[in-house]
C-alpha cells in the first residue's frame, strides 16, 4: 500500500472566497492595483515596460510611499530621508512590474507606439510626459477581474503576481550582479556563480519542506519555523549526526539568503517573517571567520535567526506549485463529492484530525442512512487495503451517530462486515445484539491486526493488542492459522514479532507457516 499513499498529508484550507479576500488585501498586490488605475497614456515607460525613473516619484506618491522631511533636516536626517525616497521609489518599481506582468497593464510595444505617433497620434499629455516615452500604457485586461471576478479569478491573478516575485526572490544579489557585467554590456553567467535553474530548485525545495512542516499534523493553525530549521532541512543530511563546521557554514549562508527571500516574499502574502536581528550580524563578523549566524543549543531566543510562518493563503500558493509540478498535494474536502470508496482509500493515511474532517465533510452531503450504506459497501474487499477501509468505515459510522443503525443491522450476517457491526452497536450502546461465532471473532481479530499494521506499521499500542488478544484466548495459534483471511500468514508473522514473550512468539510463527502451507503461499 505504501506505493499508493499521497506524497503529502492533505492541507486544510478556507473557501476559495475568504483565500480571494485576503489576495487582495496582500500589499504587493494592492499596490500593484493602484498603480494600475493610476496609469495612463501619460505614463512614461522603458523599453522592457518598467516606468521611468523621473516617474517613480510619481508613483511612489500614489501609493503613499513617500515620507515626510523635517523643517530644518540636519545632515543625517537629509541622508535618512533620501534613502527613505529610494527604498519608496524601489517599492513602487516592484508594484509596477507586478502591475506589468500580472495583465494589470498593458504596455505598447515603442515600434507600435512610433508607427500610431506618424499617423497622427500624440504620446504626450498635459502633464507633460509622453514625448519621448518607449511605449505606451492602458488598462489591462486583469484589472477588470479585480471587481468582477470569481475568487478563482483572483487567486489565478494572485498566483501570477507570486510567481513574479519567486523570479524576483531567484535573481542574483544586486551586488554581485554588479560585478559581474562585462565590458560589453552583457552579463557574465560564469563569472556570477549564479544558476537559475539551482536558485529555483532550492527556494522550492525550502518552500515544500515549510508546507510539510505546517500540514503535518493536519491542524488548523500557523506553525512557526525557525529559519535555521528550514535552512538546515536542505543542507544537513538526514544520516548525520553532529554537523561539520563546514555543513554549519553551509546552513548559514543558506539562511542569509533566505533572509533576503523570505523579506521579499513577505508582502506578497505568501508568509509573515521575522527577519534574522542585525545585531547577529555584528556579533558574526566580530567573531571572525569562525562565526556562523546558527543557534546554539544555549541560545534561548531562536526567533533572533529568524521565524517564517505559512499564511492560509501561502499554503494554497505552494500547493498550487506543487500541483502544477506534478506533485500530489491533497487538501481537506476533495473528496466530498466522490464515492465512499474513494473516501475510505483517501483517508487511509491520512493525520487523524484531518481524516476525521474530511469524512465529516463527505457526510454532510448525504443523509445518515444512505452515507452508512455506501460506506459499508466500499468496506468490503479481499485486497490488501479493505482491512484499513473496514477500520475507516467504522470509525465514519460512529461519525453518522444512530442513523446507521438500520443499514448497519443489514449486514449482521455478513462474513467480511458482521464482527464490524457488531462491535459498531456494542460501542452505540443499541439492544439486542447477537453474539457473534467463534469463525467471526478471530476473522475480525485478524482483520484488526491488518488494519493496524498497514496504517501504522508496529508501534507499542499494536503491541499490546497483540499480547491482549492471546492472552483471552487460549489456544489463539491453533485456531487462528485456520482463518479464512488473506492477510492471516502476514498477520500472524507480525504477532510473532510482536509478541514479548518467547513461547507465544514461536507459537505464532508456526501459524504463520501453517497458514501459508494451507494456502498454498
Amino acid at each position: 500500500m505504501s506505493g499508493d499513499r499521497p506524497t503529502l498529508p492533505p492541507v486544510r484550507l478556507p473557501s476559495d472566497a475568504e483565500l480571494a479576500r485576503d489576495a487582495l488585501a496582500v500589499p504587493l498586490l494592492a499596490r500593484a492595483v493602484r498603480l494600475a488605475r493610476w496609469a495612463g497614456p501619460g505614463t512614461r515607460v522603458g523599453a522592457g515596460g518598467e516606468l521611468v525613473d523621473e516617474q517613480l516619484p510619481a508613483a511612489a506618491e500614489v501609493l503613499g510611499l513617500t515620507g515626510t522631511e523635517s523643517p530644518e533636516p540636519t545632515e543625517s536626517d537629509e541622508a535618512l530621508a533620501a534613502r527613505a525616497r529610494a527604498d519608496a521609489e524601489a517599492d513602487a518599481s516592484e508594484a509596477w512590474r507586478v502591475a506589468v506582468d500580472t495583465g494589470l497593464v498593458e504596455v505598447e510595444d515603442p515600434d507600435e507606439a512610433a508607427a500610431a505617433g506618424a499617423d497622427g497620434g500624440s504620446g504626450a499629455d498635459g502633464d507633460g510626459f509622453g514625448g519621448d516615452a518607449d511605449g505606451t500604457v492602458s488598462a489591462g485586461a486583469a484589472l477588470e477581474l479585480i471587481t468582477s471576478g470569481s475568487p478563482q479569478d483572483i487567486l489565478s491573478l494572485w498566483l501570477d503576481a507570486l510567481d513574479v516575485v519567486f523570479a524576483d526572490a531567484t535573481a542574483p544579489v544586486l551586488e554581485d550582479l554588479a560585478g559581474a557585467i562585462g565590458d560589453d554590456g552583457e552579463i557574465d553567467l560564469d563569472a556570477l556563480d549564479w544558476d537559475p535553474e539551482v536558485e529555483a530548485e532550492f527556494l522550492e525545495g525550502v518552500l515544500g519542506n515549510l508546507y510539510l512542516l505546517t500540514v503535518g499534523e493536519g491542524g488548523t493553525e500557523p506553525v512557526p519555523v525557525p529559519l535555521p530549521v528550514l535552512a538546515a532541512s536542505m543542507i544537513v543530511p538526514d544520516d548525520m549526526g553532529e554537523p561539520t563546521d563546514d555543513v554549519l557554514e553551509q546552513v548559514s549562508e543558506a539562511m542569509m539568503r533566505l533572509d533576503d527571500q523570505f523579506a521579499l516574499l513577505e508582502p506578497i502574502g505568501l508568509v509573515t517573517y521575522v527577519p534574522v536581528d542585525e545585531a547577529l550580524m555584528v556579533e558574526d563578523s566580530e567573531a571572525g571567520a569562525g562565526g556562523d549566524a546558527v543557534p546554539s543549543a544555549d541560545d534561548e531566543d531562536v526567533s533572533r535567526y529568524g521565524v517564517v510562518t505559512l499564511t492560509p493563503l501561502g499554503l494554497h500558493g505552494i500547493r498550487s506549485r506543487m500541483r502544477d509540478a506534478g506533485v500530489e498535494a491533497p487538501a481537506v474536502g476533495d473528496l466530498a463529492d466522490k464515492g465512499a470508496d474513494a473516501l475510505l482509500d483517501g483517508v487511509a493515511h491520512f493525520p487523524e484530525r484531518a481524516a476525521r474532517a474530511e469524512t465529516e465533510a463527505w457526510l454532510t452531503r448525504r443523509e445518515p442512512a444512505e452515507a452508512a450504506r455506501e460506506l459499508l459497501v466500499a468496506a468490503r474487499g479481499t485486497d490488501p487495503g479493505a482491512p484499513l477501509r473496514r477500520l475507516h468505515c467504522q470509525q465514519s459510522l460512529a461519525l453518522v451517530g444512530a442513523g446507521a443503525e438500520p443499514a448497519v443491522r443489514e449486514v449482521l450476517d455478513d462474513a467480511e462486515l458482521g464482527g464490524l457491526a457488531r462491535v459498531w452497536l456494542a460501542e452505540l450502546g443499541a439492544a439486542d445484539v447477537p453474539p457473534p461465532p467463534e469463525s467471526m471473532i478471530f476473522w475480525l481479530a485478524i482483520d484488526t491486526i491488518a488494519a493496524q499494521l498497514d496504517a501504522e506499521g508496529e508501534p507499542v499500542e499494536l503491541q499490546e493488542l497483540v499480547e491482549g488478544l492471546v492472552g483471552q484466548h487460549s489456544g489463539f495459534f491453533d485456531v487462528a492459522w485456520r482463518v479464512d483471511h488473506p492477510a492471516t500468514a502476514d498477520v500472524l508473522e507480525a504477532m510473532g514479532r510482536l509478541h514479548q514473550d518467547r513461547k507465544a512468539a514461536k507459537d505464532a510463527r508456526k501459524a504463520a507457516f501453517k497458514a501459508r502451507s494451507r494456502s498454498g503461499g
